[in-house]
């Protein structure tokens, strides 16, 4: 089962929400769609979905132009966000109802609810209605509910952003296990760089309604083609300053300066932009490129401490495991990995 997209555009009232998109998604594995609120993840699920119409191209599935095909007629299921089960049914009804609506035999549906019930943890709660659940289970009833309707494409619309973290982690780690071997292709939307990497597979990346960059999720993450895929990829920003190259040396606008290694070596003289995630960039350690700011604002969060410092006409963020004794103010001495930068050309593109 493969998703096709060719040159698929959305537009409402003249504004383009989504850019000519082709892409082809399978399954196998997790399609994720990764960008801040607003890129067009879910403007993009709402057309492979048949929910919004496209203003030009075509969506294909296995082959077939389902373009004009009702949401109905593509048999797909879409999770949202929010726990979208319906309130006067028990869990089992919720998770039987697609069935009833396919016209499948009342055994078929039994065996089917009560597989995806088992695989989810919800069999206890098969004669329960949605407001005598946690958050959890209703979001595990809407899970059910599309495990049991076996779709030809199954869409996940960010949907954890509302567990708590405790539950997140655990069906962010449940999900690919949920989904494994079933034939459908499953797409799923985040705004977190991180969950991406958990969640593996391929990933296209989002901004302003248009695909930056599409491929295995671990090969975009080490090897970012523009600098607006590396913006998308980075929680928090990845850091990026003007930087002039000669000689095989790196010189900052602040008059920090390094030699270049490995393939950055070999860059011709000229401006370039640089970039470094913020854990390369760290408080401790006393190894790489010193860099000293004044430090902006702190955070702490679980066991690590970020920083962000202004440093000449940029500003940077650090982030670091532990909890670093940082003042708001104070001029603070932070140390970059060279061997960790991207360097990208005027034109934004990588070039080492």
């Amino acid at each position: 089962m493969t998703i096709e997209l060719r040159g698929a555009t959305k537009r409402v009232a003249q504004i383009t929400h989504i850019k000519p998109t082709s892409l082809v998604l399978e399954t196998g594995h997790f399609n994720v769609l990764l960008g801040e609120t607003g890129a067009g993840k879910t403007s993009l699920i709402k057309m492979m979905a048949g929910l919004d119409p496209i203003a030009e191209g075509q969506i294909l599935m296995d082959g077939q132009d389902v373009t004009k095909l009702s949401t109905q007629k593509r048999n797909i299921s879409l999770v949202h966000q929010f726990f979208v089960n319906y309130p006067h049914m028990t869990v089992y009804d919720n998770i039987a109802s697609p069935l009833r609506v396919a016209g499948m035999a009342k055994s078929e549906i039994q065996g089917r609810v009560e597989e995806a019930a088992d695989i989810l943890q919800l069999r206890p709660m098969l004669k329960r209605r949605p407001q005598e659940l946690s958050g959890g289970q209703q979001q595990r009833t809407a899970l059910a509910r599309a495990i049991a309707k076996e779709s030809r494409a199954v869409f996940l619309d960010e949907p954890l952003a509302n567990l708590d973290y405790k539950l997140r982690e655990e069906l962010r780690e449940q999900l690919p296990e949920l989904f494994a071997g079933r034939g459908a292709v499953v797409v799923y939307a985040t705004s977190e760089p991180e969950e991406a990497l958990l969640l593996g597979g391929y990933t296209a990346l989002m901004q302003d309604g248009h695909v930056r960059q599409f491929g295995r999720t671990a090969e975009i993450y080490r090897r970012p083609e523009t600098l607006s895929a590396a913006e998308v990829f980075s929680d928090p920003p990845i850091n990026s300053a003007g930087v002039e190259v000669r000689g095989g040396e790196a010189r900052l606008g602040t008059g920090v300066s390094w030699r270049l290694e490995g393939a950055a070596s070999g860059l011709a003289d000229g401006a370039y932009t640089v970039a470094v995630r913020p854990h390369h960039v760290v408080p401790t350690g006393g190894q790489g490129v010193a860099l000293e700011g004044e430090v902006l604002v702190t955070e702490l969060s679980g066991s690590e401490s970020s920083a962000h410092f202004q440093m000449g006409a940029d500003a940077w963020v650090s982030l670091a495991h532990g909890v670093h004794p940082y003042e708001v103010g104070e001029m603070h001495r932070f140390w970059m990995d060279p061997a960790a930068c991207f360097y990208f050309g005027p034109d934004g593109r990588l070039v080492a």
